[in-house]
């Protein structure tokens, strides 16, 4: 793909709205609703790389109640012709095809990459990837087995959601909340994972979410690991003006 100067692609992750309630997380939406219409004017992509939301399970015929002002601004930004990529993270893994449908909205479950101006991007969430974290990629398993969902699917809306809200927020294990402290690049389980890929190939960024906390790490000469941080407490995001990609700070 190629992106002219005039218009720019923008990423950004982990906003988990609806944590740890409604009318914090309406604060939050707020911010990211002024964002998303402050980059409507130059965007021409958009990725969003995962847990959007604390919690998301689409059932047949129902979805979570809520964030209807951020779902109209993804539908009016992606019918003004601004492309919309959305990365499952893991806590909306139980995403489904309501996006595809609704929003006209592309729903990834693995990483992907895109070739921006003969720059290639090796994108994606990031839970799971890497060494270490085995309590993380068993639990994972669990939750993605087809077996689950159908179990989980089985259970009243208002059961369900309301149990996996409770469980979202205040279990550390599935949650997947991580100390916002920078581990070292020898700890920093997705540093490692970038390191292994580029041993196959090249890629000159690697763009992830999931670990919460805004990092920009030279790999070699020529790759870079980013990570998008949050919008919990960073409120920061990326952009690639089709020569430089460079972390912000967003300030409303």
């Amino acid at each position: 793909m190629t992106t002219s100067k005039t218009k720019k692609i923008y990423f950004a992750s982990d906003q988990h709205f609806g944590a740890p309630t409604a009318e914090k997380s309406k604060v939050r939406e707020e911010k990211f609703l002024s964002w998303l219409n402050t980059i409507k004017q130059d965007a021409d992509v958009l990725f969003l790389l995962g847990d959007l939301f604390d919690f998301w399970f689409e059932y047949k015929t129902v979805v979570p109640k809520g964030f209807v002002r951020v779902l109209g601004k993804l539908a009016e930004m992606r019918d003004s012709g601004i492309a919309i990529h959305f990365f499952v993270g893991n806590h909306d893994l139980w995403m489904r095809d309501y996006f595809e449908t609704e929003l006209n909205i592309p729903v990834y479950h693995k990483p992907k990459v895109f070739t921006f101006n003969d720059k290639v991007f090796y994108i994606g969430h990031g839970d799971g990837l890497g060494p270490e974290d085995k309590g993380y990629k068993r639990m994972k398993k669990v939750f993605t087995n087809p077996l689950s969902k159908w179990l989980f699917r089985w259970l009243h809306p208002d059961i369900g959601v309301r149990l996996a809200q409770y469980l979202s927020t205040q279990n550390k294990l599935i949650s997947g909340d991580e100390d916002v402290v920078f581990l070292g690049d020898d700890k920093e389980w997705l540093v490692q994972y970038a390191k292994s890929k580029l041993t196959d190939q090249h890629y000159d960024y690697f763009v992830f979410g999931h670990r919460h906390l805004p990092m920009e790490i030279k790999l070699n000469d020529k790759s870079t690991y980013v990570n998008l941080g949050d919008w919990v407490s960073h409120f920061t995001y990326a952009v690639f003006d089709g020569e430089n990609f460079e972390l912000k700070y967003f300030k409303s």
